[in-house]
C-alpha cells in the first residue's frame, strides 16, 4: 500500500490505497463534481502534496509542492497513464521520480509575515495542541479552527487564522517525528481493527464519535448500516481521556432497545477487543460502560 491520503470532489478521503486504486482514480475523474484529486503523505506533511484537475475532453492540469509557495509548479499533460505513473512515483517517494517533466511555477505568492505570539498565550495554545495531537484524530486544518478559537473571550480573537497554523505545523512535525520512532502495531490500532471487526459483523463501531455520550447515542442509529444490530462508540470527551492515561469508556447497545439485546452487544465487543489484543472492564451489566483501562494511547497521526 501507499503511505498516502487521497481527496477526490465526490467521496471521502481514503488512507493508504495500492498503486492500482490510485491508477483507477486518476483514470476516472473528469466527470460532473469528480474533477480533481488531493494527494498528501500519511503522515501529512504540511505543504507537501501532488494534485492533478481534469475535465472530460480536457488536459491534465497536474501540480505540486514541497513546503513555500515558491516552490508550487504545474505541468500540462495529455496521458492519464503518464499522470497515474508521475503521481505513483511521487508516492514511493522515488528518487528522480519527475525526471523529463519541464515544470512552472504555479504562480501562488508568498504569505506575509506572521506576528509571533506573546509567550504567555503562545503557551497556553501549544498545551492544548499538544492534548489534541496525543488524540491523534485531528488534521492540520481542525487543530488550527481549534486553535484560533481556544482562547476566544467576549468577542475578542487573541490568535489569528496564520499564528494558529503556522504554531500547529510546528507542533504537527514534531509529533509525526516522534511517531516515526513508534514500532509495531498501537493500542489504538488494535481497538480500531477490532471495531472494524464488529462493523463488518453488524454492530456499528465508530472511534472519535460525536462531542459526548447522549449525543452519539442519538446519533449512531444513522452513523452504520440499516440492518447493524446494535452499536459501539466512544466520544470525542472519551479520546482525551485516552490520550491523558485515564482509560477509554465504550458505550454500546442494540437497536431494538431490550436490555437482552444490548447484553448481547456488549459481549460481542469485550471479545472483539480481546481478540485484537485488549483487555476490557464490564461486569455483563447492560447498564454499564464497558471500560479500556490500560491502554498506552499512541495513535498515530494521518491528517
Amino acid at each position: 500500500m501507499l503511505e498516502i491520503k487521497v481527496a477526490t470532489e465526490n467521496q471521502q478521503p481514503r488512507v493508504r490505497v495500492s498503486e492500482e486504486t490510485l491508477s483507477a482514480l486518476v483514470h476516472r475523474i473528469g466527470g460532473t463534481l469528480d474533477h480533481f484529486l488531493v494527494v498528501q503523505r500519511a503522515p501529512d506533511i504540511p505543504g507537501t502534496f501532488i494534485q492533478v484537475w481534469h475535465e472530460t475532453g480536457g488536459a491534465y492540469e497536474l501540480e505540486h509542492r514541497t513546503g513555500s509557495a515558491s516552490s508550487h509548479v504545474r505541468a500540462v499533460l495529455d496521458d492519464p497513464e503518464r499522470v497515474a505513473e508521475l503521481m505513483t512515483r511521487w508516492a514511493r517517494q522515488e528518487s528522480g521520480w519527475d525526471g523529463g517533466m519541464v515544470w512552472e511555477s504555479a504562480g501562488i505568492p508568498e504569505p506575509d509575515p506572521v506576528p509571533e505570539l506573546p509567550a504567555e498565550i503562545r503557551e497556553q495554545l501549544e498545551a492544548r495542541v499538544r492534548e489534541l495531537l496525543r488524540g491523534g484524530y485531528g488534521t492540520v486544518s481542525t487543530l488550527t479552527e481549534a486553535a484560533e478559537d481556544y482562547l476566544v473571550k467576549d468577542g475578542v480573537r487573541p490568535v489569528t487564522r496564520a499564528q494558529a497554523r503556522q504554531l500547529v505545523e510546528r507542533l504537527w512535525l514534531e509529533r509525526v517525528a516522534e511517531q516515526r520512532r513508534w514500532e509495531g502495531e498501537t493500542d489504538p490500532e488494535r481497538l480500531a481493527r477490532a471495531f472494524a471487526a464488529l462493523d463488518w459483523g453488524g454492530i456499528t463501531a465508530r472511534e472519535h464519535f460525536t462531542c459526548c455520550r447522549s449525543c452519539g447515542t442519538s446519533e449512531i442509529r444513522e452513523a452504520g448500516r440499516e440492518d447493524a444490530r446494535g452499536f459501539v462508540f466512544f466520544h470525542f470527551q472519551g479520546t482525551e481521556s485516552a490520550a491523558a492515561g485515564h482509560g477509554l469508556s465504550l458505550y454500546y447497545g442494540g437497536f431494538d432497545g431490550s436490555g437482552e439485546t444490548t447484553a448481547a452487544v456488549g459481549r460481542e465487543v469485550v471479545a472483539a477487543l480481546e481478540e485484537a489484543g485488549l483487555t476490557a472492564e464490564w461486569d455483563g451489566s447492560p447498564d454499564r460502560a464497558i471500560g479500556l483501562t490500560n491502554l498506552d494511547w499512541r495513535k498515530r497521526l494521518v491528517g
